[in-house]
C-alpha cells in the first residue's frame, strides 16, 4: 500500500487581508507552506506528495522543496478555480492501486500534530478511511440579529483536514461529483454521495486553518 498526500494550495487567501495568499506569508523566515509539507515529510506513513497551486507559484515551492528538504514531494500540478477542482488536479497525477490512500490537507493548516495525522492514517487503513474533527464544546445558536433557538451540540462536529479514503473511493467520487455538476466544500461530502460511511477521527485546536488576520497573528504567535 503506497499513501499519497494532496495538497490542495490554490487560494487566493483574500479574508487574511494580506498582499499575497497566505500560505506563501514568511514566518520566522520560513514559507506558512513550508510548515504544513514538514508534518507530512515528517510522517513515516507518507509516500508521496503532490501540491496543486498557481502556476506562478511553482518555482517557490520547488525552491521550498531544497529548502527544507521536503524530499517526498514529486509533483506541482496547477490550482483550479475551487478547492474541488485543485484536490482533482493532483488525484490526477496519482499513479494509485483501488486500496492505496489519499490524505487530503488544506495548505493552511500548518500546526497539524503528527500523532494525529498518523492516528487518521491508521484508522483509515483499518477501516478504510478517516475524517479528522473537533467536537462542538461551546453553545451553539441559530440565528442573525438575535437567537432564533439553540443548537443540540452533542453529535455536532467541526470538520478540519486531514480527509483519507481509498484512492478508489475518492476518485469515484470525484468523478460523479462532476457528472452531476456538484461542488462539495470537503472531500467527505463528495466520498458520502457514494453512500459510504465516513468514520471520524478526534483532531486538534492547533490544526486550525489560517484563514483571518487574526489566525495570522495566532499562528505568529504559536510558532514563537
Amino acid at each position: 500500500m503506497k499513501i499519497y498526500a494532496l495538497i490542495p494550495a490554490g487560494g487566493k487567501g483574500k479574508r487574511s487581508g494580506a498582499a499575497i495568499p497566505k500560505q506563501y506569508i514568511k514566518f520566522g523566515g520560513k514559507e506558512l507552506i513550508a510548515y504544513t509539507l514538514g508534518v507530512f515529510q515528517k510522517s513515516k506513513y507518507i509516500n508521496e506528495i503532490i501540491v496543486a497551486c498557481d502556476p506562478a507559484y511553482f518555482s517557490l515551492i520547488t525552491s521550498l522543496k531544497s529548502r527544507f528538504r521536503i524530499s517526498k514531494l514529486k509533483k506541482i500540478v496547477a490550482g483550479g478555480e475551487e478547492r474541488q477542482d485543485s484536490v482533482y488536479n493532483c488525484l490526477k497525477e496519482v499513479a494509485g492501486k483501488k486500496d492505496d490512500l489519499v490524505v487530503v490537507h488544506d495548505a493552511a493548516r500548518p500546526l497539524l500534530p503528527i500523532k494525529t495525522l498518523d492516528n487518521a492514517i491508521l484508522t483509515a487503513i483499518r477501516k478504510g478511511n478517516s475524517l479528522v474533527c473537533i467536537k462542538a464544546r461551546d453553545t451553539l445558536i441559530k440565528g442573525e440579529e438575535d437567537v432564533e433557538e439553540y443548537v443540540n451540540r452533542n453529535k455536532v462536529y467541526y470538520v478540519q483536514t486531514p480527509q483519507i479514503f481509498r484512492y478508489s473511493d475518492l476518485l469515484s467520487a470525484m468523478k460523479k461529483a462532476y457528472d452531476d455538476k456538484f461542488i462539495g466544500t470537503d472531500e467527505s461530502m463528495l466520498v458520502k454521495r457514494l453512500g459510504i460511511r465516513i468514520n471520524i477521527v478526534e483532531g486538534s485546536a492547533f490544526n486550525f486553518k489560517v484563514t483571518t488576520h487574526e489566525d495570522l497573528e495566532l499562528f505568529r504567535k504559536l510558532i514563537k
